[in-house]
């Protein structure tokens, strides 16, 4: 619960303020003073009557009504002090900048849960402890440096590190990113991420709120609620990017020491993410970089003019962007580049990227930005590269690219690399109000994550002749365990997922007569060991009686073996589905190419069940092997569509089975509009 005492209080308390401004105390405190802090300010100091010639009591039990209290005193006197302030001095707003708690020993962890305890049984709100406290348009309780300046319809900053909040701050502020609020969490006792989104989701105004978030997140400890409010923020018309951090062993280890996060599965974020609309981030640059393309218009397609007056960053960027899936196309309207070429010096390009040369001048990216503008139909967008040597200023074309970023329709992402040698004009182009991308290759990037972060996913769920009562009836009769292939065709079969057809067999006459049955050519395989392959398990493309006799006796023998079993042989791309349940996010789908490029390529995208067909298609389409799928060189692809479906009801199925654990298909072999399940593994625990 976030209180209105939190956000805006009409007074203050900072606790273990001192004249020292070198100590979080006291550096807070000329935080709150230096950037006018309106309310009542006071201070408890026992061994001060005026601390920065601000009021200092003795004790808490001697202050007047106060709504919010910042603490900057030892963990272990934290208690007693937000005992007094809850319950006799009407505080509902504690931020404890303190550390030595959950994330250093299991005794700061009971001294967290019985602050948590204390503020939750008075109906307050607590930031922290272990943070840097929480900068909002009423007040600047954090003891960091820099203050952004804030301006409302810039960007919120919700962080579980105070220290990676100000070096997102350091590094976006330079670029002309500004900042509405920002909040670090600290060990999110009560308050995490996810709870200081559900109350910007919840007191959202069209008119007055921002419309960037940026995250970063250590621990996700509710994703059902971060799902929700970051969709439903997402669907008002908001921008999200996130950096979720501590995805390696070594990582979540890392965070744990630091503010007492728990490891989230990497699969199971990205699958988070994709769901709710989030763009995933992996650096606080990167993540900047985002939040200023977020700030310039919309780009309304994927064909990008790159306007230069230098080679090289045309080069790198337009790597960045066509790896992508972004293109910068050629310009083909002859006579429309003949003008514009004819106001441009002697060997510039009206290629694309459009080259004016190093001498190119104001007015020649002027008509270029106007060509692009109005005559160019396959521009979508433009990104400005200038940059100067060092040799005269050039405030003259950071004053023509600032006029068109504000009248053109078309957004244009303004690439201006010398920080140093222009440094005062590049400081006047942001002063405009305008962002700046002095790295070409983090705006590729950047462009190119967003392209492929789709819109936040439907809630609908799939049913389309699935028979859920079935597959209740099935799983409620289910043994734990890996399942048989009878179990597992009658779960399909209820999920109207295609399997070949298969028949287990424990002796050579029914292995005869099953052959009969299914025709050739056809595979035979061991049932009981775990991995098949390892073990010499598999025959594929058998052909004949004489051969079945003989792999069957083989067969048999293999250590653990307790049947084979005989299958339809199907033929065409070798495709992979997969699932794991995780704890709180329920079921991660996995998607990718089959066999053993599973483990070779480890090519795999990953969405949270219930999938919608959107969201299968994005999975589909975000595989770097997608164009395999499609088909190459003549071969015939795979259904996109058909691959989506079978997605979905999968994930249905899973929905309505949360007691399947694990499971693979691999493979699921694709011929066009022909799929078929060949090999799964389904893990069963009630």
């Amino acid at each position: 619960m976030i209180t209105k005492e939190l956000i805006a209080p009409r007074s203050i308390v900072v606790i273990g303020a001192s004249n020292n401004i070198s100590k979080p105390g006291g550096k807070l405190l000329k935080n709150l003073i230096d950037n006018n802090f309106k309310g009542e300010l006071w201070v408890v100091n026992p061994n001060e009557s005026e601390v920065q010639g601000v009021r200092s009591f003795s004790s808490p039990q001697d202050l007047p009504q106060v709504d919010l209290a910042v603490l900057a005193i030892p963990a272990a006197a934290c208690v007693s002090v937000v005992e007094i302030l809850a319950t006799q001095k009407g505080t509902k707003g504690f931020i404890i900048i303190s550390a030595g708690f959950s994330e250093e020993s299991e005794e700061g962890r009971i001294l967290e849960q019985k602050i948590v305890k204390i503020i939750e049984e008075n109906n307050g709100s607590l930031i922290g402890p272990n943070c840097i406290g929480i900068i909002t348009y009423a007040h600047t309780s954090v003891f960091t440096t820099p203050i952004p300046k804030l301006v409302q319809m810039s960007c919120d900053l919700i962080s579980s590190s105070g220290a990676t909040a100000v070096f997102i701050m350091e590094s976006g502020i330079p670029k002309g990113l500004h900042f509405a609020s920002v909040f670090s969490v600290g060990n999110s006792a009560q308050n995490g991420v996810e709870e200081v989104l559900e109350f910007m989701d919840e007191v959202f105004n069209p008119e007055t709120s921002t419309r960037v978030k940026l995250l970063y997140i250590e621990s996700i400890k509710n994703p059902d609620k971060l799902l929700k409010h970051a969709s439903s923020l997402i669907r008002k018309g908001c921008k999200i990017a996130a950096i979720k951090a501590g995805s390696s062993q070594a990582g979540s280890r890392a965070a744990a020491s630091h503010t007492g996060a728990m490891a989230n599965s990497d699969l199971a974020v990205e699958a988070l993410f994709r769901k709710a609309g989030i763009v995933r981030c992996y650096g606080r640059e990167e993540l900047t970089t985002v939040a200023n393309v977020f700030h310039c218009k919309p780009m309304k397609g994927k064909r990008l003019a790159i306007i230069t007056h230098a080679g090289g960053p045309a080069v790198m960027l337009t790597d960045s962007l066509e790896s992508g899936g972004l293109h910068i196309p050629q310009i083909k309207d002859s006579e429309a580049r003949q003008r514009l070429k004819s106001k441009l010096f002697p060997g510039s390009s009206v290629e694309n990227p459009i080259d004016f040369l190093a001498t190119g001048n104001a007015e020649q990216l002027a008509a270029i930005i106007n060509a692009c503008e109005n005559d160019f139909d396959e521009i979508d967008g433009m990104a400005v590269i200038f940059g100067s040597p060092g040799l005269t200023p050039v405030r003259d074309v950071y004053q023509v690219v600032n006029e068109k970023m504000q009248t053109c329709k078309k957004p244009i992402f303004p690439i201006l690399p010398s920080v140093i040698n222009v440094k005062e004009d590049v400081a006047y182009f942001i002063s405009q109000g305008n962002v700046n991308f002095p790295d070409e290759v983090l705006l590729g990037k950047a462009l190119t994550s967003i392209l492929k972060t789709a819109r936040p996913s439907e809630e609908k769920i799939f049913l389309d002749k699935i028979d859920i009562p079935e597959i209740r009836r099935i799983i409620d009769h289910a043994e734990d365990g890996f399942q048989s292939p009878e179990t597992i065709h009658r779960l399909f079969a209820a999920a109207g997922i295609p399997m070949v057809r298969e028949i287990t067999v424990t002796n050579a006459a029914d292995a005869i007569e099953t052959a009969r049955q299914l025709g050739f050519p056809l595979v035979m395989k061991v049932v009981g060991p775990v991995h098949k392959t390892d073990v010499d398990g598999v025959v594929l493309n058998i052909k004949d009686m004489e051969t079945v006799q003989r792999e069957f006796q083989r067969l048999i023998k293999i250590k653990d073996t307790t049947a084979v079993l005989m299958a339809e042989m199907a033929s065409g791309i070798e495709l992979f589905l997969g699932a794991k349940y995780e704890d709180k996010f329920g079921h991660v789908i996995l998607c990718g190419m089959g066999g053993i490029f599973v483990e070779v390529l480890k090519d795999v995208t990953s969405g949270l069940a219930p999938l919608t067909m959107c969201e299968a298609t994005s999975m589909i389409r975000s595989l770097r092997s997608y164009q395999i799928i499609k088909g190459y060189r003549g071969k015939n692809g795979v259904s996109e569509r058909k691959f989506a479906e079978i997605m979905v009801r999968l994930s249905t199925m899973l929905r309505f089975a949360v007691e399947i654990k694990e499971m693979d298909i691999n493979p699921l072999m694709g011929d066009g509009d022909k799929l078929m399940a060949v090999d799964v593994r389904i893990r069963i625990e009630k």
